[in-house]
Order: C-alpha cells, then structure tokens, then sequence
C-alpha cells in the first residue's frame, strides 16, 4: 500500500539501516549472565548484571522496539493505529512515513529536506547506515520511473533455483496442472521432509511479489506434516513456472485513482480431507494490486451460498483494515470501497434480512457485512463469472487462461526486463488494444 501510494503521490523513498540494533535496547528486568571466559572473578560465584540488552536475549527485539518507538514519538511521530509498526508525522502540508521492520526503516514523504532532517537525527541517536533511495527490501527489488514503482523477487527467485539446482530445469506453461488434487490418503510419504518443509515456506515468501502461485501454494502448505512424493513434484513444478519468467512481479501506477475495488470468490467443498471451502480475493486501489489471499475457510459451509458469504465476510473485514490505513494515512476522508462478486445469492442474503433460516449458522458474518453495506462504507457489485478476477485464487486454471488473465492486467502482473532495467519503461503483455474486462469495471 505504502508503494502504491508513493507511486499516486509521487513521494520519495528512502532505506536506512540502524547499526547494532540489539545493543541499543534498555532492559527492564534485572538480566544475569555468566562471566566471559578470560575474566577473573574478585569474588567466587560472580555474574554479570547486564545493564543494556545483547544479542541472543529473548528480551532484545522487544526493548529495540520500545526504544525506537520512544524516539519516534519525541520526534513528533504518532504509531498508526492500523499497523503499529507504521509511524506518521503531518504538520500543515509536510507528510512523512516511516515504515519499521527491525532494523530496517522504509521513510517515504514529499519533503526530501525533512527526510536528511530525521536521517541525521536518527544517526545521532542510534548510529545508522544510510542506503539512500529505496532500491531493495527484504529481498525485495525496486524501482521506479515516471510510469510508476515495479516491484520483483528476480534475485530472491534465481538463489532458489540454484539451491535446489533447477537452473536447468524445462519452464512450465502453469504453476499447477488443472486435474491436480491432493489429499492426504496417499500411502507414499517422503522419508525427508525438512526438504519439502523449506521449499513451501521459500514458495511462500515468494507470493509477496507472484500473486499467481498463490493457489497453488496455499495447496501444497497444507500437508507439511506428511507430504508425499507427488506433492514434492507438484512443488518442483511451482519452481519450473517460476524460472519461465523469473522477473515477473508487480506494478503500481503513478496514474493510478485512490478508489479501493475489490473481487472475492470462493471453490465450495475444495478440500477433499476436511470438506472445507475455499477463500480467494485480491484488492486494488486504482488499478494497483495491494492485497490478495487463497486461504480456507475455518467451517464447513452447508451450501454454495454460505461459502460465498463467508468469502464475502473475509474481504470485507480485509477492506475495513485498508481504509482505516487509508485514513491512517490521510489519503481519504470518506472511507469506501467497490466489493465485485458473482454469486447473487449471498448479494441477497446480504441486501435482504428475511433469509433469517438460511443466516443462522452465519449470523454474526451477516450481521458485519450488512452493517458496512448500510453505513456506505461496502458498495456490493455484480460481476459474471468470466470478469471474477479473485477466481485465480481458487483454483488451478488452464493454461492458456492463465498467459491471458494476468498479462491483460497490465498494470498488475509485468514482465520485467532485468536485469538492465535502471528506470526504463517497464513492459507488459496486453491481449489486445481493448481495454480489459477490469478497466471497464474500475470506471464503471
């Protein structure tokens, strides 16, 4: 959200690394620890009483971020109350934010002059490495032109494929084949699992950047504890998908609106080991894709419509969380938000109360999406099946619906020529100079 909005408004982003993060915690409780081998004790069964916190301290990270968080708000930041690690400073027209993950601090703000202003202040306090403008991420890439901010895991991708030694692998058209279902009643159990166990959570991480493999990694994470041989080869082909394309990634526009879209959907009765549905939705603000899940759902649904409800309820609560950051972040005043779907049932349980038999075992969903429905805040929309984007996080598609779906959302899925990039156009696939099925739904 914070690059997508840096994109619209054309802020500055700027890294900086604070040094020795641990080191700079004051400790609370009274810590002991053993004398350093070397040191002559005066007196027998001397200890250290540790005055300031060290590495290794179950306490470190903690009192880190208590004394940052201290000093943030000396400087006149207020910590967001939509993500506490979100840090805020407005005064008249100056806008600055601070975006921290341990040591690592992300500022973005108009005012290039009052970034230096906190850069030396913040140095003089904790000691810290300044990494200038914003280029890498926790193994995240960026980069940025006129058009907007491309963001890709291409390094991150290319280091996997060599640790499990796939550079040379043949390139898959799709990251899971279309009759796939897995289950846990296969007898064939692979003998090391740590293996499998890493690959998923690598695949995972990946899905920051590849919404695409999202479904198909959502599968696969859940037989971690007895994973089978055809789920390692269905993991490998996650991989040989990848390497067809290792620096897709997404994009945020710099003509992108501030108006949230969002489309759910839902795969009823998807697990075949638990009978659970199926949860997929991705949000936009504009035509810039700022959050998606494939998840399942944690009840048993009676009906279609009662899957679709509750995928409903789950999008809702995802988009009440992005305008109160919107708002955290003074882009909006009046928070609300376009919600597409393409089941008409669960539009009329929501719209109509007289489904009081059918809402039941669902009473509280109801009763949280009506509400937002009624207060403006969610406005309900209709789509067909063939325009659900949210359908890829459901489902394994075909092929060739896959090439098409994500290229013809050009401002969302890129293909980026890197390396070599450094601030070109980026390129990407269109179907044809139509505009797409969701650029016609955004001005709708």
């Amino acid at each position: 959200m914070l690059l997508a909005l840096a994109a619209i408004k054309g802020w500055t982003l700027h890294k900086l690394d604070v040094n020795n993060v641990f080191l700079h915690g004051d400790l609370v409780e009274e810590v002991y620890m053993k004398l350093p081998p070397g040191f002559t004790p005066q007196k027998p069964s001397q200890v250290c009483r540790l005055i300031k916190s060290l590495y290794g301290l179950k306490q470190a990270s903690r009192q880190w971020n208590m004394k940052l968080t201290q000093e943030l708000l000396h400087m006149g930041f207020r910590q967001a109350l939509s993500n506490s690690s979100l840090f805020l400073k407005v005064e008249g027209d100056s806008f600055v934010a601070l975006l921290v993950y341990v040591d690592d601090v992300v500022i973005a703000s108009p005012d290039s002059n009052q970034v230096q202003q906190i850069k030396r202040h913040l140095d003089n306090i904790f000691h810290i490495k300044d990494l200038c403008p914003l280029k890498f991420f926790l193994g995240l890439e960026i980069a940025r032109n006129s058009s907007g901010i491309s963001m890709t895991q291409r390094k991150y991708a290319l280091e996997l494929l060599e640790e499990i030694v796939f550079t040379d692998c043949k390139p898959a058209k799709t990251p899971m084949a279309t009759s796939a279902r897995f289950s846990k009643d296969i007898v064939e159990k692979l003998e090391v699992v740590s293996q499998y166990r890493g690959l998923v959570g690598k695949l995972l991480y990946l899905t920051i950047t590849r919404p695409n493999i999202s479904y198909a990694t959502q599968q696969l994470s859940q037989f971690l504890d007895c994973p089978t041989n055809i789920h390692m080869q269905a993991a490998h082909r996650i991989i040989r998908y990848i390497k067809a394309a290792l620096g897709q990634g997404l994009f945020f526009s710099a003509k992108s609106s501030l108006q949230l879209k969002g489309f759910t959907d839902s795969d009823w009765v998807a697990c075949p080991d638990t009978r659970r549905a199926l949860t997929g939705f991705c949000i936009f603000l504009g035509t810039s894709l700022v959050s998606w899940k494939s998840k399942k759902q944690v009840t048993i649904s009676r009906s279609s419509s009662e899957a679709e409800y509750r995928a409903l309820t789950s999008t809702t609560c995802e988009i009440q969380w992005l305008l109160y950051l919107l708002q955290d972040l003074g882009v909006i005043e009046n928070p609300s938000a376009s919600l597409c779907f393409d089941n008409k049932s669960a539009i009329a349980i929501v719209e109509n109360p007289v489904f009081h038999e059918r809402t039941k075992p669902i009473e509280l969903d109801c009763h949280l999406v009506r509400e937002k429905l009624q207060k403006g805040v969610l406005k309900l929309l209709h789509v067909s099946t063939s325009n659900q984007l949210a359908d890829v996080f459901t489902k394994p598609l075909h092929g060739i619906v896959s090439m098409i779906l994500f290229p013809s959302l050009s401002y969302i899925i890129c293909i980026f020529q890197l390396p070599g990039w450094e601030g070109g156009v980026v390129n990407s696939y269109n179907r044809s100079n139509k505009k797409s099925s969701h650029e016609d739904l955004v001005e709708d």
